[in-house]
């Protein structure tokens, strides 16, 4: 039995697990094999990336849906800002763990011993996965079934918790100190093109205050304005 056959006869209990039962076995396995092992294992020919990248742009589509029916006069830009939230590597990383399902991805030896950053991006990338099969096994009101059954308690607490941008709060206090905006550069991309980390800098009158990553720009610069904007108020003190 090879490792997909394995992760197959486990399908019962993932699917409990998920709530949900698969009609094609195959798209479950599919969601659950990385990049690695099809590296380090020729008679597994497929991985988990494609769905990743469908499962991303469904999860998106669906909170930012969500957010607009239930916060009718928030502005656009709040609800953008908590739609990244809510979709961001970290929150990924909180849903998938809640499932319980991750000791059945299906790694490469240079992944099994993994941690940090690098396991969270794994982590993140099987929950999208996750959502691009069952996408593709049963449509648009599967996958929203799945997401808001499962992880409504922790959608609705980012959403009730009060936002703070960081990066508003930073521009407004970078041009009343210094009269001007913080310079913010890319130092570092890593990872392929659908599935980057990205590691961030901000300067302000040439002196590097804060240094964030994320899965995106945008949650990377989050990390560093907040960062930045701590240091700056302490540095003021």
């Amino acid at each position: 039995m090879n490792v997909i056959e394995q992760l197959i006869s486990h399908a019962p209990e993932i699917e409990e697990r998920l709530g949900y039962t698969f009609k094609d076995k195959s798209l479950l396995a599919l969601a659950f094999v990385h990049r690695s092992c099809v590296n380090e294992n020729r008679s597994i020919t497929g991985h988990n990336e494609r769905l990743e990248f469908l499962g991303d742009s469904i999860l998106g589509m669906l909170i930012a849906a969500h957010l607009y029916r239930v916060l009718p006069t928030t502005p656009e830009g709040d609800l953008s800002y908590l739609r990244s939230r809510l979709v961001e590597a970290s929150s990924c990383v909180t849903y998938v763990q809640k499932l319980q399902v991750s000791q059945h991805i299906i790694l490469g030896k240079g992944e099994r011993f993994n941690s940090g950053r690098g396991r969270d991006s794994i982590l993140s990338d099987l929950f999208e996965a996750i959502v691009g099969a069952i996408y593709l096994d049963s449509g648009i009101a599967a996958a929203e079934h799945f997401i808001f059954h499962n992880f409504s308690s922790e959608i609705n607490a980012i959403i009730q918790t009060p936002t703070q941008n960081w990066k508003a709060s930073l521009q407004d206090y970078c041009q009343k100190r210094f009269q001007q905006n913080p310079d913010y550069q890319v130092i570092s991309e890593e990872g392929p093109d659908h599935s980057k980390i990205f590691k961030i800098s901000i300067s302000i009158e040439d002196q590097v205050w804060g240094i964030g990553e994320g899965a995106s720009k945008k949650e990377a610069q989050q990390a560093a304005a907040k960062e930045a904007f701590l240091n700056i108020r302490v540095d003021k003190v």
